[in-house]
């Protein structure tokens, strides 16, 4: 079925379930996502379902609703949507939705409680908003959707939204990953890559909330909810492998710590990166697993995804204007708002004259309740006889592992 062929670009809608079709947007080019470093780029995934009432499940990214439009009109013209539905009011998923409103004129957009008082603070739209409630079920039409709140997951206003008759869970921006791919769907994607990237998403998005997805994990089960697609808004949607993420979730919101030691640092003249290195060889002689990332060559999001199953994180810096260096700054504070649990720690560092960076870093880590083994400040470039206090101090890291401290 065409329609409105001429107004729209001749693009296609993609069958998920009997009755709902992805209508979404594929954004090639984002490299970026609230510093997040997104180099596969991703979708926003908007779902048409249509039965006897014709329903719209979230929208996109504002600059994309041309390309949702087009989709659905491959299908039927978009002023016969009846009903929105709107899981989380993210700029990604809510941006084009008050010229959607204006342009479909729906019966009802319906919301969470939360979501209904943030998008009228967003967008200040006019339109009568319906809240639902957890648990709530909705006959639109021939179709009944069930649901259920998901609050701070990842923000106060997320819900899920599931298709009873076709089984799907509409599941927003849970089990989701940034990755713009031409495929849909999880089965077409090699697996080494979603499992890469849900894991990014997860540690760099969702990792705070870790105790709540353990308990909507336990609630889903209680519930006795088993989607047979679980249709996220970002990434492929999961018709396959849905029980392999639950349990890649279950083992992330976990935080199980391993023997794995992160060492992030940065240097001015090599000095500190000579004491990352020392103390990279203490902890291997000491039988932990051993990830070094200057910062001159990593993002920021390829260290809290690293984090994610480490059992220790040490932290190098200079000192430059009796401060931290910047680049390590950066990721103290990002890692912070990200709030790891269970990790041991060290702080270290070479400096000139003043030597503060290692004290600061010790203090941001103790904020992060990490559980600091030792701290070690090197004027100027260390000597054989320095870089062997390196070494014991990664020694010293290693049997705080293996002591279960760290569990």
């Amino acid at each position: 079925m065409m329609h409105n062929s001429e107004q729209y670009a001749p693009l296609h809608a993609v069958q998920v379930s009997e009755h709902v079709y992805w209508v979404g947007a594929i954004d090639w080019g984002l490299r970026d996502f609230h510093g997040y470093s997104t180099d596969r780029g991703s979708t926003y995934n908007a779902y048409l379902v249509l039965g006897e009432k014709i329903t719209l499940i979230d929208t996109v990214k504002a600059p994309f609703q041309e390309e949702m439009l087009a989709r659905i009109a491959s299908l039927i013209d978009p002023s016969r949507i009846d009903f929105i539905i709107s899981n989380h009011a993210e700029m990604d998923h809510s941006g084009c939705l008050p010229a959607l409103i204006e342009l479909v004129k729906p019966e009802k957009v319906f919301a969470s409680t939360n979501g209904v008082k943030i998008l009228e603070e967003h967008f200040h739209c006019g339109h009568e908003l319906v809240a639902v409630k957890d648990g709530e079920t909705h006959t639109l039409g021939d179709l009944d959707f069930t649901f259920y709140e998901t609050r701070m997951l990842h923000w106060p206003d997320s819900m899920f939204s599931y298709l009873v008759h076709d089984g799907v869970l509409f599941s927003n921006d849970a089990f989701g990953m940034h990755l713009a791919t031409a495929e849909r769907f999880d089965d077409q994607v090699d697996d080494a890559i979603l499992e890469y990237e849900a894991r990014t998403y997860f540690a760099n998005i969702l990792l705070p909330y870790s105790s709540l997805i353990t308990k909507l994990l336990a609630k889903v089960a209680e519930i006795g909810l088993s989607p047979k697609i679980i249709a996220t808004d970002h990434g492929p949607i999961w018709r396959t492998n849905l029980g392999k993420v639950l349990r890649w979730y279950g083992d992330w919101a976990a935080q199980q710590r391993t023997n794995k030691a992160v060492i992030v640092y940065d240097t001015m003249w090599g000095s500190t990166a000579k004491m990352a290195q020392a103390i990279s060889e203490g902890l291997l002689a000491g039988g932990a697993q051993v990830k070094e990332m200057p910062l001159n060559a990593v993002h920021r999001s390829e260290v809290a995804t690293e984090i994610l199953d480490a059992g220790a994180l040490l932290v190098g810096s200079p000192t430059l204007n009796n401060n931290l260096f910047p680049t390590v700054a950066d990721i103290l504070t990002y890692l912070k708002g990200l709030r790891p649990q269970g990790l041991v720690g060290a702080a270290f560092g070479s400096y000139g004259w003043g030597g503060e960076a290692v004290g600061q870093v010790k203090e941001m880590l103790t904020a992060m309740k990490v559980d600091v083994v030792g701290d070690l400040k090197l004027k100027f470039v260390p000597n054989n006889a320095a870089l062997a206090q390196c070494y014991e101090l990664g020694l010293a890291v290693a049997e705080r592992l293996k002591s279960g401290v760290a569990e």
